[in-house]
């Protein structure tokens, strides 16, 4: 069952959720909008002659002051992240959608997939410009809304290597626990 947008805000105000930079305005029919964050990844592409799921991948980190212009070149790929810090307690999961007003720029905005029900930190964002034109948005801004259901009973949480991550954060699949190694 997915949360409508009052439901939301109860367990916002109730503190089974919890959300950094809540405002009322953000509460939507059923999800809660999320703002662009300050700290963006792109893959270093004069070092990184091909990306491997065995080993990190080398990026640039861009930092963006609050209010302030990121541009996506035409036919980019970024990580960025939201503003916000998200806790969800173990029998809530959540997904993330971009706004419709933001892909109707051309900028795809989602996360790699379902924010597991305990997880804490804030939300990597994978963000495209599928346009042959360069897209500014502002560090602040709603970008995307964040769709929170309940799963049919609690859970032992989210023990995994995002959990707790700070910033835009890159891909962790070489950590990967069925590659044979006891990491996470």
């Amino acid at each position: 069952m997915i949360l409508s947008g009052k439901t939301i805000k109860q367990f916002i105000h109730d503190d089974q959720i919890a959300i950094s930079h809540y405002k009322d305005i953000s509460i939507q029919p059923a999800s809660i909008d999320l703002c662009l964050g300050q700290s963006f990844l792109v893959v270093d592409d004069m070092s990184t002659p091909i990306l491997s799921v065995d080993k990190p991948a080398k990026y640039h980190e861009i930092q963006v002051t609050d209010g302030k212009d990121i541009v996506i070149p035409p036919k980019t790929f970024m990580l960025g992240t939201t503003l916000e810090h998200i806790r969800l307690p173990d029998h809530l999961t959540a997904f993330v959608e971009g706004r419709s007003s933001i892909g109707r720029l051309g900028v795809f905005i989602q996360n790699a997939g379902w924010i597991d029900p305990g997880f804490s930190g804030q939300i990597t964002l994978e963000l495209f410009n599928a346009n042959r034109v360069p897209v500014q948005l502002k560090v602040g801004m709603r970008v995307c809304q964040l769709v929170i259901a309940q799963v049919d009973q609690a859970t032992e949480g989210y023990s995994g290597k995002y959990l707790f991550q700070e910033g835009a954060t890159a891909s962790r699949v070489y950590m990967d626990r069925d590659r044979g190694e006891k990491k996470e």
